[in-house]
C-alpha cells in the first residue's frame, strides 16, 4: 500500500510543479533538452524531493 501513495505523491507533484515550469522550458529553449533536464534532476528543489521518492520506492 504504501508504494503506491508514494507512486501518487511523484505524480502529484509532477502535475502540480513541473508541467508549465518556467525554467525547465527557458533551459530547453535556450540550452537544449539534455541541460534542461539536467538542471530538473541536480539543481531544481522539486527535482531533488522526487530523488528522494525515487530511492523510497527502490
Amino acid at each position: 500500500m504504501e508504494r503506491k501513495q508514494l507512486i501518487r505523491e511523484v505524480d502529484e507533484i509532477l502535475k502540480t510543479y513541473c508541467e508549465g515550469c518556467f525554467l525547465k522550458s527557458h533551459f530547453r529553449k535556450t540550452r537544449g533538452k539534455k541541460y534542461a533536464h539536467q538542471f530538473c534532476i541536480r539543481q531544481c528543489t522539486v527535482g531533488e524531493k522526487l530523488k528522494k521518492y525515487g530511492d523510497r520506492l527502490s
